[in-house]
């Protein structure tokens, strides 16, 4: 009976574990963290990203941990709003913030009420299993080995997987880093949480109210080779925000948390499987912060993946209990090229749109005539400007390709 190994237990591989073990293949979940309290993990479900949680049945389950919808979009530029647009933007559900480690606490404890789902938290993995130039299972830390018929590789874009299977990442020429604070929200910004991009004598960055009670969020674009040096952050955000804001921030500064600097790394696989291994998610194709892909390509990643897996393996299962054969090892194979085949078209499209949306920031950011321009003019452009950037949004909100859950 052919056994799943799935390694790193983010948003696909809890999903897509999840998945594989309600329709009952065997699958072992391995996690090098004891728990999911990473100091970030993104929170931006996009309606794409709540459709397929809704397409999963999760969406009970969603409502059981801390989330939050996004009220609108704003942009401002030199202490002037350029415009404001309103979510959800002609969808069904306004993008959500969802605070993830309860989250993937709660997809993980779903898979273990499956009798063949195994949940391996707190160990690492150290090496791949191979016999004749296949991956055949996983050599864990403390020397213990895991015997599948097929690994997937979901452990994010430092993926070990990856590197130890000789898969090549080719990046994306590196523009920016982030630097990440929480600080407590103003009063009633929760009830109005919109997602605020500024751009002002050339810095640019976003705040937004996170999942979490009274947290506001602020990512702080700077460049790769830039000292993240301490600055009196409160007066500096200040003089920066939109005018109804800088007060809160001068009386809140010693509350600011230390920044979190997240080294931005954008790129694709050339290819993502190997005979008895398959990357998915930031393993295969990390993505630029722009507009939060990262959670919602990997939900769908896990459908797909979903889709052309568990047909292979519920058929195996179905025609024997012996040992599988070398013909389910070939169709598994042949499902993970299907798989990529399916994928690569929306991550390649969505990189792409994420890059163009990042250099229209970095236009206003370099050219202070261009900002200058847009700021005076905003009650004339300000609605036209919207119009045409709402358009642009739809292809990375409601998903480029159509995914749909068919197993």
């Amino acid at each position: 009976m052919p056994r799943v190994a799935i390694a790193g237990a983010g948003p696909t591989g809890a999903t897509l574990a999840l998945m594989l073990a309600q329709r009952g293949i065997p699958v072992t979940l391995i996690e090098a963290a004891r728990d999911f309290q990473r100091q970030f993990r993104g929170e931006g479900l996009m309606p794409s990203g709540l459709d397929a949680l809704h397409q999963m049945g999760l969406d009970a389950l969603l409502e059981t941990v801390p989330h939050r919808p996004l009220s609108a979009w704003e942009f401002w530029l030199s202490d002037r709003r350029l415009f404001r647009a309103d979510e959800p933007l002609g969808a069904d559900r306004p993008c959500t913030l969802v605070s993830q480690p309860p989250l993937l606490a709660a997809l993980v404890q779903a898979a273990q009420a499956q009798p063949g789902f195994e949940w391996m938290p707190g160990t690492a993995i150290k090496d791949l299993l191979w016999n004749d130039q296949r991956v055949t299972g996983v050599l864990l830390s403390d020397g213990r080995t895991v015997e599948t018929d097929l690994v997937i590789g979901a452990d994010g874009r430092a993926s070990a997987l990856r590197q130890r299977a000789g898969l090549t990442l080719e990046t994306q020429p590196k523009s920016i880093d982030v630097l990440w604070f929480k600080l407590p929200a103003p009063t009633g910004y929760a009830a109005d949480n919109r997602f605020c991009t500024v751009v002002k004598g050339g810095r640019i960055f976003s705040l937004f109210h996170g999942a979490e009670p009274d947290k506001l969020h602020l990512a702080w674009a700077v460049a790769p080779e830039e000292p993240t040096e301490q600055k009196d952050w409160g007066n500096t955000f200040a003089a920066l925000v939109p005018p109804d804001l800088a007060e809160h921030f001068r009386r809140v500064g010693e509350a600011i948390t230390a920044p979190m600097r997240l080294s931005v790394m954008v790129g694709r696989c050339d290819r993502w499987h190997h005979p008895g291994l398959l990357l998915l998610g930031d393993a295969a194709h990390p993505m630029s912060p722009v507009r939060a892909q990262g959670i919602n390509l990997a939900l769908r990643d896990a459908i797909v993946a979903a889709n052309h897996l568990v047909p292979v393996l519920q058929r195996a299962n179905d025609s024997t209990g012996e040992a599988t054969t070398e013909a389910t090892r070939k169709a598994i194979d042949r499902a993970l090229e299907r798989i990529q085949v399916e994928r690569e078209p929306e991550i390649i499209q969505a990189q792409q749109l994420q890059a163009h949306e990042a250099s229209r920031g970095e236009m206003l950011r370099r050219f202070s005539w261009l900002r200058q321009g847009l700021s005076t003019a905003s009650p004339l452009v300000g609605p036209l400007v919207q119009q045409v950037w709402t358009q642009q949004q739809q292809p990375l909100r409601q998903g480029i390709t159509s995914v749909r859950l068919e197993v």
